[in-house]
C-alpha cells in the first residue's frame, strides 16, 4: 500500500511541476511590458513615482526597474526563484498601496486586483519553489524531487 501512495505521489507531481513552470513563465511575461516601459523611460518613471508619493522616487525607480527586469529572466529560468519572488512581492505590495489601492479592487478601474493576483503567485513560488523544471532544482537540489 505504501508503494501505491508513493507512485501516486510521483504521478500527481507531474502536473504540479508543469503548472509551476507555466505559471512562472506567465508571471514573467506579465512583468515584461511594465519593466520595459520603466527601463525605456527612467526619467519618466522617476517623475511618475514622485507623482504617486513614493519616497525616494529615483532610488525606487531604479530598484524596481532592475528587480522587474532581472526577475523576468530568473523566473523564466527558475533560478533563485524563492529569493526573486520575495523581492517582486515587495514590488507588488508597493504597487498595490501606492498606485492601485485608491482605485478600488477591480482591474477595470485600475484597482489592485491584478497586482494582488501577481502577489499570490509570487508567494506560491516563494513557498514551493520553482518546481522540477528549473535551474534551481538542477543546481541546488540534492534530494529526489517530488
Amino acid at each position: 500500500m505504501k508503494d501505491f501512495f508513493g507512485e501516486l505521489n510521483v504521478l500527481f507531481s507531474i502536473p504540479k511541476n508543469i503548472i509551476l513552470l507555466v505559471s512562472r513563465v506567465v508571471i514573467a511575461y506579465g512583468f515584461s511590458l511594465p519593466a520595459l516601459l520603466k527601463i525605456n523611460d527612467l526619467d519618466g518613471t522617476v517623475s511618475w513615482f514622485a507623482s504617486v508619493s513614493i519616497p525616494f522616487p529615483a532610488f525606487f525607480a531604479y530598484l524596481v526597474s532592475g528587480l522587474e527586469s532581472i526577475g523576468i529572466i530568473l523566473l523564466i529560468l527558475g533560478l533563485f526563484t524563492r529569493f526573486i519572488s520575495i523581492m517582486l512581492s515587495f514590488v507588488m505590495i508597493g504597487a498595490i498601496f501606492f498606485v492601485h489601492l485608491p482605485n478600488g479592487f477591480l482591474a477595470s478601474n485600475g484597482g489592485f486586483e491584478i497586482p494582488l493576483y501577481y502577489l499570490i503567485f509570487l508567494m506560491l513560488f516563494a513557498t514551493y519553489g520553482a518546481g522540477k523544471y528549473s535551474l534551481d532544482r538542477l543546481l541546488f537540489e540534492k534530494v529526489k524531487y517530488e
